[in-house]
């Protein structure tokens, strides 16, 4: 996700609490016959928490979380192998089912999904918990066995020992004893100074299995019968099928039928590149009536227009119009930050079997408790009726995490139009998820800062027109007082001592193009406005920005802290090395806190003479409390940098007469190999608990290398992406 974002405080209190009284269940089949086999696959069987062991010894981990690309499995297994002192090698890791009163995200209340970078955060303790408990079970089993104090038995590498007597027992050969076992009602917990895998190196859990070719996606996926869909959309948002001929599309060889859904005409063939082939081949009247039809630069012109008049606020410290009532000098800048599109290297797809007396769901499934209750409604089914199986997905950025399950009522609703006379795979091409996707809403920022005569920042004006992410969804709980917290997160918790601060917000309900999370979310444009403005600010104070930024960040200690570190690793104050032929370098700084995780990046950039930007090299800090992979968030952190520049340096979905005009990689393109810099991650130590590392290394990059650019030129960057003909001398 990609990202939904932080649940109300009072809310998490409610369902950490509920979630408490953990509940552990050891799936421990006394022998490998066919007989236990079948038994263990019984309902009354399944897992009821997080963790099975079986005969042989193999330690399986429930992931309640999807697995997309983020290293996800490998940690949540780190968690519990570590409590459990189980042998890494030993540790594999399962989807959980759908069934949020097991699986929920306690950090979003009774709902099982992924997103907001969580994962790490909401299972610390459920699956240290787990880990120690399953460990406490073992020893009790065999203390029993052996006629010991528990007290003195050690575990190590999934082996029970008794030194005293030399007896020893592996998990596997005390499985089924440990599962007699009562669970403990209160267990301890390792010191962190006594972690063997909780921040050190761990292979991860997906990778031998993706290079072998033997990871489960969606497209991996077949079943007998099974036919393959692809849908004809409405070029334009809110357009309808007015009528449709589909007898070209018919006589293509391997289409089996031609369907209307809610969502445009599917047409399903024996194979994906048949199914093409009869969507090409339709003929469809649309009905435009109540189309969205507004291009770019008519969307941008209503927002400016509304950024003259003040917003919902958002955030009201001191007073700031008396701060600008007479200042020594008041600074004014205006962002605009265009449609992204979340291009993950697979594109949404579903596969779905109906049958008379339920449902059941293949796919990379990021939000299980919305898709299951929206599919159970569309088919008139219960909930439980409609399972879930979640398998790998190939990258997300939020885009799984569908607030309307759009792709999968798509399957559903196609399955449903057959009569679930045969399996259906949904499939979109890379087309379908450019021109009829969701999107990071395209926002317009207006700031203004106000200085004393000393040079101090005494006033901030700060006031944001875009879409409402939350509005008109399951979500909208979360929109306060007419404000959606995701579009003002990152501005509406400024960081800096700045005693009069304003933010507020429009949030337009007629503009018809669909958006969602993006990987980071509201902080992918607030913190550029605010650190390219801050930098502004800096230079009009005469001031350094590292050390301008750290004045004013007095009772922000991990801010501060990532800060000194990223610009003493990237040797801030330091000369670059000249450019050649003219090209101009220079150093850029940002700081920026998502999803309570801290980063701090410099980057190092060369403006040639044409105006193009190389980005050579990004340092990173990055706070994200106990790293519990330590590979893992170098990894992420780099791939958020290369996510980021994409963004920055050339992403742009933009819209002529409401038709998305971007269709493929050739002009929605991200950055290629050779466009990727250094990148230097340097992770600070921590005892605090973990918290998310999948998109927080994305929102200050772009302000880092504008401030670079700025650094280098003089030029400001006001709209991103950045454009090398603004750029020029």
């Amino acid at each position: 996700m990609t990202s939904t974002t932080r649940i109300e405080n009072a809310s998490r209190r409610n369902f950490l609490h509920s979630a408490a009284g953990l509940t552990l269940a050891l799936y421990l089949p006394g022998a490998a016959t066919a007989a236990s086999t079948a038994a263990a696959a019984t309902p009354s069987f399944e897992p009821n928490a997080f963790l099975r062991i079986a005969p042989d010894g193999t330690v399986t981990v429930m992931s309640k979380h999807l697995e997309m690309g983020q290293g996800t499995y490998t940690g949540l297994a780190t968690i519990v192998a570590e409590e459990l002192d189980a042998a890494w090698s030993q540790v594999r890791v399962e989807g959980a089912p759908a069934d949020a009163k097991r699986y929920n995200n306690v950090l979003w209340g009774p709902v099982q999904g992924t997103g907001g970078s969580t994962a790490m955060a909401n299972s610390w303790e459920q699956l240290r918990q787990a880990g120690a408990s399953a460990r406490a079970m073992l020893v009790a089993a065999a203390a029993q066995q052996w006629q010991v104090p528990a007290a003195d038995i050690t575990v190590s590498d999934g082996v029970v020992m008794h030194a005293p007597s030399q007896r020893k027992a592996t998990f596997g050969q005390l499985a089924q004893a440990a599962a007699q076992q009562p669970v403990p009602e209160k267990v301890a917990l390792k010191d962190p100074k006594d972690f063997k895998l909780v921040g050190k190196r761990a292979p991860r859990k997906d990778t031998a299995a993706k290079i072998r070719g033997q990871a489960r996606f969606t497209q991996d996926v077949h079943l007998p019968g099974m036919l393959t869909a692809v849908v004809a959309h409405p070029p334009r948002f809110g357009g309808k099928v007015k009528s449709f001929d589909a007898k070209a599309a018919r006589a293509v060889k391997g289409v089996v039928d031609v369907v209307a859904i809610p969502s445009g005409v599917a047409v399903l063939a024996k194979d994906t590149w048949s199914a093409k082939k009869g969507r090409d081949a339709l003929r469809i009247d649309w009905d435009d009536s109540g189309a969205f039809k507004l291009g770019t630069d008519e969307i941008f012109a209503r927002y400016h227009e509304l950024a003259k008049s003040p917003g919902t606020v958002a955030r009201k410290v001191g007073d700031a119009d008396a701060a600008f009532a007479a200042p020594a000098r008041v600074l004014r800048a205006s962002y605009d930050f265009p449609y992204l599109a979340h291009a993950a290297m697979e594109p949404m797809n579903c596969v779905v079997h109906l049958k008379k007396d339920g449902c059941e769901i293949w796919n990379g499934e990021q939000f299980q408790t919305i898709d299951q209750a929206k599919v159970a409604a569309l088919l008139g089914m219960k909930p439980e009726q409609v399972t879930l199986n979640m398998l790998y997905a190939g990258g997300s950025f939020g885009r799984r995490a569908s607030k309307d399950s759009d792709y999968v009522l798509e399957a559903a609703s196609i399955a449903k139009a057959i009569g679930g006379k045969a399996p259906v795979k949904l499939v979109w091409l890379r087309e379908d998820d450019m021109k009829a996707g969701y999107y990071r809403p395209a926002f317009h920022h207006a700031l203004e800062a106000a200085l004393d005569a000393q040079g101090r920042l005494v006033g901030w004006r700060h006031r944001l027109v875009g879409q409402s992410i939350l509005a008109n969804t399951p979500f909208a709980a979360m929109v306060q007082n007419g404000v959606d917290r995701v579009s003002v997160e990152g501005a509406a918790n400024l960081p800096y001592a700045i005693p009069n601060q304003l933010v507020d917000l429009h949030s337009p309900q007629d503009i018809g193009v669909p958006v969602l999370w993006w990987r980071s979310v509201g902080s992918t444009h607030t913190a550029y406005s605010t650190e390219t403005f801050i930098d502004e600010v800096a230079a009009a104070a005469g001031q350094d920005p590292v050390a301008f930024r750290l004045a004013l960040l007095e009772h922000h200690p991990r801010h501060a802290a990532v800060l000194k570190l990223a610009a003493d690793k990237a040797g801030w104050g330091t000369p670059l090395a000249k450019g050649a032929n003219g090209d101009r370098r220079a150093r850029g700084v940002a700081v920026h806190e998502s999803f309570s995780t801290y980063v701090a990046q410099v980057a190092e950039v060369t403006v040639k003479a044409d105006g193009s930007v190389v980005v050579d090299r990004i340092v990173c800090a990055v706070d994200c409390g106990i790293a519990i992979n330590p590979d893992n968030v170098r990894s992420q952190v780099e791939g958020c940098v290369g996510f980021a520049l994409s963004a920055a340096l050339q992403g742009a979905i933009t819209l002529k007469e409401g038709v998305v005009e971007q269709s493929n990689f050739h002009d929605y393109a991200p950055i290629r190999i050779n466009q990727m810099p250094k990148v230097d991650v340097h992770i600070v130590a921590s005892a605090e608990k973990p918290t998310g590392v999948g998109e927080p290394g994305v929102p200050p990059v772009a302000p880092a290398v504008a401030n670079a650019i700025a650094a280098a030129t003089g030029k400001y960057v006001r709209s991103l992406p950045f454009n090398a003909d603004a750029l020029k001398a």
